[in-house]
């Protein structure tokens, strides 16, 4: 894991899923996003009616062969009854029932087995989400935090999905606050990652 893993962590719309992509195509890596595992496992429970306060259920779902999380060189996606659901896995409620229940203990260590098996000695790999540094892959050789300014993020989320701006803003705020001060895994700077604000970064 120590040599094989580079892991790019930060809030959403920071550009972490392009950049870690990106990296990992123009190198010749293996990429994953583990936030899909989240938001996999949210979409699923609204799909199957187990309730998403219901941290024991939402557990048993993790194992559940009724869904998995599949990687490729361009996308990190959930099969839900053999059936692709990129599209409706990606959208910002999903998101945010996706932060609620990351908050969970016992989800949080049925969903980790199934993360870090992602790595290999065979390979190096592109993680990228919110704990890959500090829990997922904490011992990765190269660590980075992507961040940037709140108006940036929604911006670009709202340019993405045609979505209105001010609303994109206020739910991202509110999901900042609920990774940040989480319990368990919070979103933080890893230790000994290096800091990137990518606010101007790609705009024209």
């Amino acid at each position: 894991m120590k040599n094989t893993v580079v892991t790019i962590d930060g809030p959403a719309a920071s550009g972490k899923t392009s950049v870690s992509r990106d990296v990992a195509n123009a190198m010749g890596w293996k990429w994953v996003s583990t936030g899909i595992f989240y938001r996999g496992l949210a979409y699923v429970a609204l799909e199957e009616k187990v309730a998403l306060d219901d941290e024991k259920a939402l557990a048993t779902l993790c194992m559940s062969p009724v869904w998995t999380v599949e990687m490729s060189p361009q996308e990190t996606y959930v099969l839900y009854k053999n059936k692709k659901v990129s599209v409706e896995v990606s959208k910002e409620e999903i998101g945010m029932h996706a932060s609620k229940i990351s908050q969970f203990p016992l989800v949080r260590q049925a969903l980790l087995a199934a993360q870090r098996a992602c790595s290999s000695p065979n390979y190096v790999l592109v993680a990228e989400g919110r704990d890959c540094g500090t829990v997922v892959f904490p011992e990765a050789a190269l660590k980075v935090y992507l961040t940037a300014t709140s108006d940036s993020r929604a911006q670009r989320r709202a340019l993405e999905k045609s979505e209105n701006f001010q609303e994109l803003k206020d739910l991202q705020k509110k999901r900042d606050q609920d990774d940040k001060q989480r319990a368990i895994a919070p979103l933080q700077i890893p230790e000994g990652g290096y800091v990137v604000d990518s606010s101007t970064l790609g705009q024209k």
